[in-house]
């Protein structure tokens, strides 16, 4: 469902401080789950096409090969963002 749609009928100026607070903490973590979702997304077609470049998977499972091809591209894709938070955080600190 479309937070804003959601939100349609809602006068949010009538809302407490702490309603408001909640609200867009709610919005926070509904976008960090979209974005998390969508990088999953991303990563496992990613990984499918290097690992998989028939297109398709033979006997309903991965072969000796396509399982470890996408084992490595599902570690590096994790260990690359997170070397991205680290550099982030630590960004943050510096300002």
């Amino acid at each position: 469902m479309d937070v804003g749609s959601a939100l349609g009928n809602v006068d949010v100026s009538k809302l407490s401080d702490r309603d408001k607070q909640e609200l867009q903490q709610f919005v926070v973590n509904e976008s960090q789950k979209a974005r998390i979702q969508s990088s999953i997304h991303s990563l496992t077609d990613t990984c499918f096409r290097k690992c998989i470049p028939g297109g398709t998977v033979k006997n309903g499972k991965l072969d000796k090969y396509e399982e470890p091809c996408m084992r490595q591209c599902v570690d590096r894709f994790l260990d690359a963002n997170l070397v991205v938070l680290k550099e982030l955080e630590r960004l943050k600190g510096a300002m």
